[in-house]
């Protein structure tokens, strides 16, 4: 499978074949599972509160069995009291989904695929800007017709990062990174030429 290699202005300046890797079979329910673990793990599982036994209190029974009158009352840290603990209220919990390594980097693959079958790969010579300026960035997205866009790149590149952060529809990635639910969340994927090499690598 070729692909046309472009530069900045669009221009078509040569090909590249493609491995199969690059074209696979998609299957949707590989990509949804990898997808749900991705957003598991971004959770921030952060909300928990103090039961009966984490709150700090004396365990001392407040006052006799019986002949009060009152409730059989325990000590102070009973949930029924102000400053007690809290029932059955959330915890902290591992969110984390496993997913075996092979099915990960098979729908790595699938993600891929489903972007270069639909007409929204393009693969650039370089993506180099002489300054910081997300307006010329702008300006070369529109060119090559790729606003929602993840751009993926082979080294790092502070110009184009900083130049990348006041767009919301634009997110660059190094190669390393990549990962199946970016390529999904953008419309289209721009990837450098240099990278090519490296997923074949990293595939393989």
């Amino acid at each position: 499978m070729k692909v046309d290699i472009v530069n900045m202005k669009g221009e078509v300046i040569s090909q590249e074949e493609l491995p199969d890797i690059f074209n696979v079979p998609v299957k949707q329910h590989v990509l949804h599972d990898i997808v749900k673990m991705q957003l598991a793990a971004k959770r921030a599982n952060s909300a928990s509160v103090k039961g009966r036994s984490d709150v700090t209190g004396s365990q001392r029974k407040l006052y006799r069995q019986k002949g009060t009158g009152q409730a059989r009352r325990g000590n102070i840290k009973s949930p029924l009291l102000r400053g007690g603990g809290v029932i059955f209220g959330p915890t902290k919990r591992n969110y984390d989904i496993r997913i075996p390594k092979k099915v990960r980097k098979s729908g790595l693959k699938m993600a891929l695929s489903t972007k270069i079958a639909a007409g929204k790969f393009v693969l650039i010579k370089n993506f180099e800007l002489e300054q910081i300026s997300t307006a010329n960035l702008f300006k070369i997205l529109k060119t090559l017709e790729k606003l929602n866009t993840l751009v993926v790149i082979d080294r790092h590149n502070r110009n184009l990062e900083l130049s990348s952060r006041n767009l919301p529809f634009v997110k660059v990635l190094s190669s390393e990174g990549l990962n199946v639910y970016d390529i999904l969340k953008h419309d289209s994927l721009i990837m450098t030429h240099p990278v090519i090499k490296q997923l074949i690598e990293r595939l393989n």
